[in-house]
């Protein structure tokens, strides 16, 4: 976060992928959605598209992929967050 600006409120769901994004000037949450497996930083939905919302495309669990958004504003998440979002959901039906 930055110290410059006012306080971001909290990651929610509905967080669009550009606001994480901004949030994170030092490009952290690039190198995150880097490290989950997801190219969101290069869609052009990013400023529209919430977190949930991108995690299901994705075919993440939105619950992890949220959880480690989260993280993000206290440092780096831990492998487990990380490994949690980057897992596949299995296909239903």
């Amino acid at each position: 976060m930055s110290a410059d600006g006012p306080p971001w409120p909290p990651v929610r769901g509905s967080t669009t992928i550009t606001e994480l994004i901004r949030r994170h000037p030092d490009g952290s949450a690039t190198r995150l959605l880097s490290a989950i497996g997801v190219g969101c930083v290069y869609c052009g939905g990013a400023p529209r598209e919430p977190i949930t919302l991108a995690a299901r495309r994705h075919g993440r669990d939105p619950g992890a992929f949220l959880r480690v958004c989260q993280a993000l504003d206290d440092g780096w998440p831990s492998d487990e967050l990380i490994a949690a979002a980057r897992a596949k959901k299995p296909k239903e039906g």
